[in-house]
């Protein structure tokens, strides 16, 4: 089974793209798939939490997640605040969306890292919600390009089920760009 945590603000659309991941997966052939928020009093900015199980078999785990395989960190300033690093295995997959590639020196973890500026591709793609970039499509776009157990086919289908023609083609196009664009690195981490 393959848990990703998503990490957020609110109004980032972090439940959207764990949704849209998860219909991806389905569509892919995956026979257990869950998707869930972890809700709490949270409000617009406010730091929130999105997950993803993908499994071959049915999956009769609905607990949080505790380690994930894979952390999606929609704001890089969420490592102030939030214990990402904490969240992810050993060995695990980060996909962060920042505007420069990470210190090594933050990196704690042996890990490989995704790394794309999803705010300048939705704002190329013209994706934003109150003059704010939406990162959450390009950063599948990224998590694809780096963990392939998910055709861009089915993330294209997957954005066609939860929103309207017209955002799903436009969203689309924001992750096939964050696709070829995304850098991906392995990193051995301060502790490892």
């Amino acid at each position: 089974m393959y848990e990703i945590i998503w990490h957020g603000r609110g109004g980032q659309g972090v439940v959207l793209a764990s949704e849209v991941l998860a219909e991806a997966a389905y569509l892919q052939g995956y026979k257990g798939v869950t998707s869930a928020p972890t809700f709490g009093p949270e409000r617009r900015g406010a730091p929130l939490a999105a997950s993803t199980r993908i499994s071959h078999e049915p999956i009769r785990t609905f607990s949080q997640i505790e380690h994930a395989d894979i952390a999606v960190v929609l704001d890089d300033s969420l490592f102030k605040v939030v214990d990402i690093w904490g969240r992810l295995k050993e060995g695990g997959i980060m996909v962060v969306n920042s505007s420069a590639p990470p210190a090594e020196s933050s990196i704690v973890k042996k890990v490989m890292i995704i790394w794309i500026d999803a705010a300048a591709v939705a704002r190329e793609h013209r994706l934003t919600a109150g003059g704010t970039p939406v990162v959450n499509t390009p950063l599948l776009g990224a998590l694809v390009k780096g963990w392939n157990y998910i055709a861009l086919e089915n993330i294209e289908q997957g954005l066609a089920i939860k929103m309207a023609a017209s955002g799903a083609y436009k969203n689309f196009q924001a992750v096939k760009s964050a696709f070829s664009k995304a850098v991906i690195r392995e990193y051995r981490g301060t502790h490892a």
